[in-house]
């Protein structure tokens, strides 16, 4: 039905640690370091500009984007956009097909 909102859940670095601590069996502050560790891992490797490939979850990777011109959409005047580094993220095909059940429901 059009104009129902799902309603928004955040899962956070806490709520991952409580997964591991009730399906893993692992100790509540053991199940934090090992979130914590993980996550430290694949940031070290993104910021090192390594690719990181979870399977069927997607892939995580850094792009360097030159410098354009853009332009101020409430002035028109043009404004430098200096180069940079961006995170992208590209899902898997069982990441998308997965959403896409999710939506039917």
């Amino acid at each position: 039905m059009q104009g129902d909102v799902m309603a928004e859940k955040t899962l956070t670095r806490m709520d991952l640690s409580e997964a591991v601590f009730r399906e893993v069996g692992l100790s509540r502050n053991e199940s934090a370091q090992l979130v914590e560790s993980v996550l430290q891992h694949i940031s070290d490797a993104l910021v090192a500009g390594e690719t990181v490939k979870i399977s069927s979850f997607g892939t995580f990777s850094v792009r360097d984007k030159g410098p354009r011109v853009g332009r101020n959409p409430k002035t028109g005047e043009e404004v430098p956009i200096h180069p940079r580094r961006v995170l992208s993220f590209r899902p898997s095909h069982l990441m998308k097909e997965r959403v896409a059940r999710g939506n039917r429901s």
